[in-house]
């Protein structure tokens, strides 16, 4: 990555974001600042959220899927 920054760069604003991989595994993640704007604005309504809350829309989310469910100590 550190030697083709510019491309990285590029490829991050067309498609959101791309995974960084460290020996074929996820290590991290670029995003576009326009993804990541979005995301952070997410993120903050997030932590402005109560215990009961989070626990509410936890629970509004689809269950179909590979999703990991963290506990919710993890999420305050």
């Amino acid at each position: 990555m550190i030697k083709n920054y510019k491309t990285c760069r590029e490829k991050a604003e067309n498609f959101g974001k791309i995974f960084v991989l460290k020996n074929n595994q996820p290590d991290a993640v670029l995003f576009s600042i326009k993804e990541y704007e979005k995301l952070s604005v997410f993120i903050e309504y997030l932590e402005s959220l109560d215990e009961t809350e989070i626990e509410a829309f936890t629970d509004s989310l689809p269950k179909k899927g590979n999703k990991v469910r963290n506990p919710i100590d993890q999420l305050l």
